[in-house]
């Protein structure tokens, strides 16, 4: 895998992703939440909230992931059963950090985004399929995000990026 690639005008970085699932069974879910986790939850699908060194990502109407840097561990609030349940994906996800002023060209030649919609903005989060493989892309900057992909895919992946870039 294309562990790193620095060109003069684009990088690619591949870092593990420490996510935890959690998912709600009803509305109760977010109201006992929420305080866990010390910050109000995003609220709609392609949200985000940080808080601390946490991302909080709204991925579905009843499901968010929290995702933190390498190394660092997200947290995972004890859950009623009765409310809903938390899973670790960490395990099975690799971390792409994109950046540079070719990123959006570069990454139209992979995915399909309307890079100028409103749900594609920077601090955003949209999923998309890339090969036909589902990945979630978080707009970072104007000129700079993240793709969490799975570990199963994340050499080919890169190397169809380093590819499209060269």
């Amino acid at each position: 895998m294309a562990e790193a690639l620095a060109l003069k005008d684009f990088n690619l970085s591949a870092s593990d992703c420490p996510i935890v699932q959690i998912e709600g069974w009803d509305a109760r879910f977010e109201s006992s939440v929420s305080p866990m986790l010390g910050t109000d939850l995003p609220g709609s699908v392609g949200e985000t909230v940080r808080h601390a060194d946490t991302l909080i990502v709204r991925v579905s109407p009843r499901r968010l992931w929290l995702t933190t840097e390498a190394g660092a561990k997200p947290p995972q609030p004890a859950i009623d059963p009765e409310l809903g349940c938390s899973v670790f994906l960490g395990e099975g996800r690799v971390r792409f950090s994109l950046s540079g002023a070719r990123v959006l060209e570069i990454l139209s030649s992979c995915i399909a985004v309307d890079w100028r919609s409103p749900g594609s903005a920077p601090g955003r989060a949209l999923q998309t399929a890339f090969h036909h493989v589902p990945v979630l892309v978080l707009r970072t900057s104007e000129t700079g995000c993240d793709m969490i992909v799975p570990r199963s895919f994340a050499h080919s992946l890169a190397d169809w990026i380093a590819d499209s870039a060269g």
